[in-house]
């Protein structure tokens, strides 16, 4: 029992040290969960951009594919908030779909891009293993839904 005690302190002690070596700037662990800030080269629809050469794939919420019914407002109101912007990619639990794509909230001024895209209508809630926003989408997706705002609800 002594030596089990004596090995959880060995141990606790030798995290705390790299943790404050990492605190004076002397270690070299990277901090895989920081916010990154990208510069938005193209806007593929209302919930794909392409920033920094990734593709990302906006958390929390589903915009309608090309041929559909609100493709085309949700993609140019995408393109007028953040295209050739600089915004912050904020990461939940999930760093990647299958298809490759980064799977990030959008935060352009401090406004996250995903909720404001509900909040006009133009996309709804859709969430799977990643859900950091999910109270702030589901309201702005109800809100949107009973006052009929844009083109996802404007034919209810």
């Amino acid at each position: 029992m002594k030596t089990l005690l004596a090995v959880l302190i060995i141990l606790f002690l030798g995290s705390s040290y790299l943790l404050v070596d990492n605190l004076n700037g002397l270690g070299s662990i990277v901090e895989i969960d920081k916010n990154e800030i990208v510069f938005v080269s193209k806007v593929i629809d209302g919930d794909t951009i392409v920033a920094n050469g990734e593709h990302i794939r906006l958390l929390g919420i589903d915009a309608d594919e090309r041929g559909y019914d609100c493709y085309k407002e949700a993609k140019e109101q995408m393109e007028k908030w953040i295209l050739d912007k600089e915004v912050v990619l904020e990461k939940d639990k999930t760093d990647k779909d299958q298809y490759g794509r980064l799977l990030r909230y959008v935060i352009l001024d401090g406004r996250n891009i995903n909720i404001k895209l509900v909040e006009k209508g133009l996309a709804v809630a859709r969430f799977y293993r990643d859900r950091k926003y999910e109270v702030e989408i589901l309201f702005a997706e109800k809100t949107a839904r009973m006052a009929k705002i844009g083109c996802k609800w404007v034919k209810i």
